[in-house]
């Protein structure tokens, strides 16, 4: 049996394959799920009105869009502290891997 989630150091995966299987562990609750899925789209959202008006703003919305429901999600519904502290690029990429998981359907919403 693996150890609690808490006690694993996302530092300790070399590679994203590796931290994919931890990622989704720290994402087992459905509501942080969604609110991620929240996020990262209205991210995307705000991304491409960035890149159609070129406004900063949009880029703003986007990292607080994005990270603003993620970590909703963690400390109040899945009560953990996010990956994305101690392994920004892994975590990072692993919330759009996660959302297109969750947009195929490969992981329920």
């Amino acid at each position: 049996m693996s150890p609690p989630s808490s006690s694993v150091d996302p530092r300790t995966f070399k590679t994203f394959a590796e931290f994919y299987p931890f990622y989704l562990q720290e994402h087992s609750n459905r509501t942080c799920r969604r609110l991620h899925f929240i996020g990262t789209s209205l991210s995307l959202l705000f991304l491409i009105g960035l890149v159609v008006t070129g406004h900063i703003w949009y880029l703003i919305a986007a990292i607080v869009s994005g990270y603003g429901f993620a970590w909703i999600g963690h400390f109040v519904f899945e009560k953990n502290r996010p990956a994305s502290f101690k392994r920004p690029l892994f975590s990072f990429r692993g919330d759009w891997v996660m959302w297109r998981d969750m947009l195929t359907g490969k992981i329920t919403f």
